[in-house]
């Protein structure tokens, strides 16, 4: 019994390191700041990059997997970039694939594309509030602390 236990444990350790991006990146705050600012988040559509990472914080907490099912659509990676309006997941009907994208790729750790999309996002809104992530917790709010230290 304890050496068919300590074949389980060894086989899930082994599962757990040959999968390793099965719990996506969760990419430090201050790296976020620094990526975003890299790519002229600062100002863009007259929002601040605190304003973007309170929203990243708040839908996905810096997760590049994260994954939100809504029934009729689905949202996906760091942005929660929703298949019903800006991605095809195959899935989600009439989906209007905005961006040109498979959803799936919002999910790598890669996230340029996920920044192209959220960017059109924003310029399509004019601003943030196609996500409730950030018009629940930090429209109209100091979000200085978002960035503070970075």
């Amino acid at each position: 019994m304890r050496k068919s236990m300590l074949f389980f444990g060894f086989l899930l350790v082994s599962l757990g390191l040959a999968l390793p991006g099965t719990q996506g990146k969760v990419i430090p705050r201050c790296d976020l700041v620094k990526i975003l600012r890299q790519h002229g988040f600062e100002g863009f559509v007259g929002k601040t990059v605190a304003d973007w990472i309170c929203l990243v914080k708040h839908e996905s907490s810096y997760n590049t997997k994260a994954f939100h099912n809504n029934g009729a659509s689905r949202d996906y990676g760091i942005f929660q970039i929703n298949s019903q309006y800006w991605c095809e997941d195959g899935k989600t009907r009439g989906s209007k694939n905005v961006c040109h994208i498979s959803c799936s790729k919002f999910q790598d750790d890669n996230i340029e594309d996920d920044i192209q999309c959220a960017k059109k996002i924003a310029q399509e809104a004019n601003g943030l509030s196609p996500w409730y992530g950030w018009r629940n917790n930090c429209k109209g709010k100091n979000l200085s602390s978002y960035v503070k230290g970075c």
